[in-house]
């Protein structure tokens, strides 16, 4: 006489309490990254719709969990555009955007003493604004 063994009692439901797992944990996932989207597209709105407050603001890795890997940005002074890759700015990804505000300059109307500031505009899914063709200038246009 044998009894039936503990995979044979207990295997069924292991098996179905790890499926179930699975699947509210992508669920949990989904979740998240639907949170992550919509707080982004809330700050980005705020942005540009009333100029700011860009405090407070998601992180770096939120908008990169949601989808909105690109932030516009305006010089104060040239008014010139740019979209900047959030992937790769060089901070870790829990730092809030509001903080990347401070290390934002532009390039075109830098002097050696002085850089302007760039303000943020918006987080966007992708690059909204292309980069302008480099021409030599020993070439022809």
């Amino acid at each position: 006489m044998s009894t039936k063994s503990r995979e044979v009692i207990w295997g069924g439901r292991i098996m179905g309490a790890k499926i179930h797992a699975d699947g509210a944990r992508e669920r949990a996932e989904q979740a998240v990254r639907e949170a992550d989207r919509a707080e982004a597209e809330a700050w980005s709105v705020r942005m540009e719709g009333y100029g700011g407050p860009a405090q407070p603001s998601p992180t770096i890795g939120q908008c990169l969990n949601g989808g909105l890997g690109w932030l516009e940005v305006e010089c104060a002074r040239c008014k010139t555009r740019a979209s900047l890759p959030l992937d790769a700015v060089r901070r870790p990804h829990n730092t809030p955007l509001w903080k990347l505000e401070a290390s934002l300059k532009c390039r075109s109307c830098r002097t050696p003493r002085y850089a302007p500031p760039a303000r943020m505009i918006k987080l966007t899914e992708t690059r909204q604004i292309t980069p302008y063709k480099w021409v030599h200038p020993s070439e022809e246009r």
